[in-house]
């Protein structure tokens, strides 16, 4: 990748994305820092634990203060990572400023972190934060009706996975899933990923990595992988971004494509210039970037109802 392929505005910050390296797991987790939170005065966050047919997570949980006009629309929410890193707290700034803009209640899943804890430990926590949230929406202020996924990296192939597991056992309906830069297939055969071996933050070889962290050792099926699986069909309302310069653009590209081919909803966007990971920094196409998602979901959550 050349640094006259990015963003005017990303080319001055490179020197300040932070270093990535899987191959050591420990150090990657004692290497990861967050800079200063600002949450919405809009917002309270309180944590919980969510538990169906016998099994638990942590999740935490962000909804809008004050009065609102009945039951609000409920996002369950998945961190990215590379499935090793973070916890329900990563997005507490997003998370709070997607609940205040779009006066819904977001339910951040604490799921199990590889390698320590393979597939499916984290599909299974998430599919159970879903669950609960249905079973628990008036206890939070939220419409069981109004159920949507929200996942980023590979916090969004958490995401549909999971609302794949949903419509195979004939879990609750959902009306979204927006995936975020999504890793969704774990062969490293598309051009992105043949391009992407000096992509900046986000690079092929730490994708490969974040993928044999999550199989541990498993051989990947379409169960462990969505870009895997053969039947894409009575999936929520979706929308999918990707970025010209991730490695995991071809994947999501893919999969959107399949998605429509199935015959389901999809808003897809491809941002220019951009790299995994580049809404860290405060840009005006990272400001673009948010509007678009905050719209996107906004419709699918307060909209209509479609059956």
């Amino acid at each position: 990748m050349r640094i006259d392929d990015l963003d005017p505005e990303l080319q001055a910050v490179v020197s300040d994305v932070p270093a990535v390296d899987f191959r050591n797991v420990a150090a990657a987790r004692a290497a990861r820092t967050n800079g200063p939170v600002r949450m919405s005065a809009d917002v309270v966050v309180t944590e919980s634990v969510a538990e169906f047919d016998g099994h638990s997570v942590g999740v935490r949980i962000t909804g809008p203060t004050g009065a609102t006009r009945g039951p609000v629309p409920i996002v369950v929410e998945m961190h990215g990572g590379g499935f090793v890193l973070g916890s329900a707290a990563s997005n507490d700034e997003g998370n709070a400023g997607l609940a205040a803009a779009l006066q819904c209640v977001v339910v951040a899943v604490d799921y199990r972190l590889a390698p320590e804890f393979p597939y499916p430990a984290a599909v299974d926590d998430c599919v159970t934060a879903v669950q609960w949230a249905v079973d628990a929406a008036d206890s939070i202020g939220g419409d069981p009706g109004r159920i949507g996924l929200l996942g980023t990296s590979a916090g969004a192939c958490l995401a549909a996975c999971t609302a794949l597991e949903l419509r195979d056992s004939g879990g609750p309906r959902l009306v979204m899933q927006a995936l975020i830069e999504p890793a969704l297939d774990d062969r490293a055969d598309s051009p992105s990923m043949e391009q992407g071996v000096d992509a900046v933050f986000w690079n092929t070889d730490n994708a490969v990595l974040s993928w044999q962290h999550y199989l541990g050792g498993r051989v990947p099926d379409e169960h462990t992988s969505p870009a895997r699986r053969q039947d894409l069909s009575g999936l929520p309302p979706t929308y999918l971004t990707v970025n010209e310069l991730d490695p995991l653009r071809d994947q999501g590209i893919d999969y959107a494509r399949r998605l429509l081919a199935a015959g389901n909803r999809v808003e897809f966007h491809c941002w220019p210039g951009a790299f995994h990971g580049f809404t860290m920094f405060d840009t005006a196409l990272s400001r673009r970037t948010r509007a678009s998602d905050l719209a996107a979901m906004d419709r699918l959550l307060n909209g209509p109802v479609r059956g």
